[in-house]
């Protein structure tokens, strides 16, 4: 019952390692996207809120002001040997609304893709540059349909929310939990899993309010097109020593020849003339009286996230 406004700014580009990953050229709303000077369309109340619980009060405020809540989930950490998993439990419920979504969409899932190397790994590229790993933080439209699988097909079904991973010596305290060697050791092998408990949810997200939507697909086979993707505008950090322990996360189990996780990540994809939505308005800066009127802005890169 309390509100998290989740912004960000930035639009996605994406490589992967198997045949599997090509999507038909016919398609045109897949996942990730390059962006670089595309058109965006402005939206003034565009606002999303994190949600605990089967209900909720919350305040639309002209200005996105986020108010952070401790919301504890556990789960259970696997290796799929294609990516880090995280699939959260059923008893402490995470619901995502607001913005681009008309429907509440449930927390089911958070996964890691990450590179070989450092500055690269992100599935999402901003001005054709990639980061270090990417955070994905999956939903599905519980209004409409009663699990994950059944939604990931269907329209309307599925939400995600991406945040770029930059290496830095401090760690976010959410993946910190995730990625400590006690834990991340725990999953070397293709199936393993380990419990965690105790998770606040909220510690995954920068501290940002701004983003940037589209529609697309996911980005696993079968690769449906059923996805909203929303990115966030600040990147989360990981140390050096977390990134190259997901490195030594092997794709099979130990009776098979060693072979990295990293760089687990799909082509990047075309545009095909999608609408790029954003609640970030450029030109209302030092003005006093919003225009809540559609406008076409021209992207503009978050400068210091290039540092």
């Amino acid at each position: 019952n309390k509100l998290v406004y989740i912004l960000f700014i930035l639009i996605s580009a994406f490589q992967i390692l198997t045949e599997s990953y090509n999507a038909n050229p016919l398609d045109r709303a897949r996942a990730p996207l390059i962006l670089l000077d595309a058109p965006l369309v402005f939206l003034l109340f565009l606002s999303i809120y994190l949600i605990s619980g089967s209900w909720f009060n919350y305040m639309a405020t002209l200005l996105t002001i986020p108010i952070f809540v401790f919301l504890k989930v556990g789960g259970t950490m696997y290796n799929t040997g294609r990516h880090v998993s995280l699939r959260l439990d059923k008893e402490h419920l995470v619901n995502i609304s607001g913005g681009p979504m008309t429907y509440s969409h449930r927390l089911e899932e958070i996964r890691l893709h990450f590179g070989n190397e450092d500055g690269q790994g992100s599935e999402h590229l901003l001005n054709g540059q990639a980061f270090s790993g990417e955070v994905q933080l999956i939903h599905y439209n519980h209004e409409l349909y009663t699990n994950y699988t059944e939604a990931a097909k269907s329209p309307n079904g599925l939400v995600v929310v991406s945040i770029f991973m930059k290496i830095s010596e401090t760690s976010n305290s959410f993946l910190n939990r995730m990625l400590n060697r006690d834990t991340i050791t725990r999953i070397t092998y293709k199936n393993d899993a380990y419990l965690l408990s105790g998770l606040n949810i909220e510690e995954v997200y920068p501290e940002t309010a701004s983003f940037i939507t589209y529609e697309g697909s996911m980005t696993i086979p079968p690769c449906y097109e059923t996805a909203t993707w929303i990115l966030m505008n600040k990147p989360i950090y990981v140390t050096k020593m977390q990134m190259h322990s997901m490195r030594l996360l092997s794709q099979n189990q130990p009776s098979q020849i060693f072979l990295s996780m990293s760089d687990n990540v799909r082509p990047v994809q075309p545009l095909n003339n999608r609408c790029i939505r954003t609640n970030i308005n450029f030109s209302m800066q030092g003005k006093d009286c919003p225009n809540n009127r559609a406008q076409k802005l021209q992207y503009r890169v978050n400068e210091w996230l290039l540092k």
